[in-house]
């Protein structure tokens, strides 16, 4: 008798505790990053299927009937400042460019690829309008800003390489986007390394761009990945799942405006990014193939060459596979579960879809 009361009583504590248990399946919160802030430190930037997603709101929506928040944290401190709170455990996902993603994952952070959020991102060297600079070669000796440890760095180190320059030939100013336009405006630098937002001052006649990747070579210009924290798709599958098809209908969302990008320029002007700047950067480029959520071999390849690279420019001291670096199953799911598996053919080395 006495046993039997023992079952009962055990059986109503855990009645009482499933809600609980239930709960404990899923996040309270979803974190995601971003590495930039639009003008004016808006958060919110371009650009990508991440700043899509984040932009339609596609997340919120899905998580919605779960009572799941989604937190978006955008951040001036760029890539630098996304691994700082991945290394705090206060991050669940993150686009993140190639270089800041790849010493992260030199230095032990534990976040996987997930999914690719664009390549190819073109990148511009500006100075003031009155400048007597006029090729990166003239830059030796010169005040040149950019922000350490992103993808632009890297980029700017390339640059500066093809023109015969090292970054010991130049000084390197430590600023953000945001701080890099006001000193170009009052000329407190001599030049500035960033992406299409410095068309903008370009066109208020107070700055020229004297190089741009635009049609150049690819392997001056940088990529991003999509990366979830390790614990997170461990603990959080399922959530995962969800949160990748999403990402996944975003990249839909690109591609379905190729030949008509113009409705996604008006959605990345809420950014305070200009629309004439998008159309000048994206003119001739391929919207559906540049955002392509597939790791394929051509983002493998891209990958691979930065890595070497960080290395080769002393960025990172150790290199690593970027194939064991992979989680892909819950975007190969997601686009299964989406009937998107044909929507992108994989690309080739030379950045073009195969079949």
């Amino acid at each position: 008798m006495k046993l039997a009361k023992l079952y009962g009583i055990l059986f109503a504590i855990f009645v009482l505790l499933l809600p609980a248990l239930a709960l404990a399946d899923k996040p309270s919160v979803i974190r995601v990053g971003y590495p930039g802030v639009g003008i004016g430190n808006r958060p919110a930037s371009y650009g990508n299927s991440v700043t899509t997603l984040h932009l339609k709101g596609l997340l919120e929506e899905e998580f919605k009937k779960d009572g799941i928040k989604v937190q978006w944290t955008f951040l001036r401190g760029a890539g630098p400042a996304v691994n700082e709170l991945f290394a705090n455990g206060l991050l669940d996902f993150s686009h993140l460019g190639d270089l800041p993603s790849v010493v992260g994952r030199a230095s032990g952070l534990k976040y996987r690829v997930l999914a690719s959020s664009g390549v190819r991102n073109n990148i511009y060297v500006s100075v003031p309008a009155d400048s007597t600079v006029q090729s990166v070669k003239d830059l030796r000796g010169k005040k040149v800003a950019v922000l350490k440890g992103t993808a632009t760095h890297l980029a700017g180190v390339k640059i500066l390489e093809k023109f015969g320059l090292s970054e010991k030939d130049v000084r390197l100013v430590n600023l953000d986007t945001n701080a890099a336009k006001a000193a170009l405006v009052t000329k407190d630098i001599d030049a500035a390394v960033g992406g299409p937002d410095y068309l903008s001052l370009r066109d208020q006649g107070v700055s020229r761009v004297i190089f741009t990747t635009k049609s150049g070579d690819p392997k001056l210009t940088t990529n991003a990945l999509f990366l979830g924290s390790q614990d997170f798709i461990e603990k959080y599958p399922d959530i995962t799942l969800r949160v990748i098809k999403q990402l996944v209908l975003a990249a839909k969302l690109l591609a379905d405006a190729e030949k008509d990008p113009t409705s996604i320029f008006q959605l990345w002007t809420k950014s305070g990014f200009t629309f004439s700047g998008f159309k000048e950067d994206w003119k001739g480029e391929d919207l559906k193939y540049r955002t392509s959520p597939l790791v394929d071999p051509y983002v493998a390849s891209r990958y691979r060459l930065q890595i070497e690279e960080a290395q080769r420019f002393g960025l990172t001291r150790r290199g690593f596979s970027f194939e064991e670096w992979t989680e892909l199953k819950f975007l190969k799911q997601a686009l299964k579960e989406l009937g998107l598996e044909q929507n992108w053919k994989p690309r080739g080395l030379d950045g073009k879809p195969t079949g």
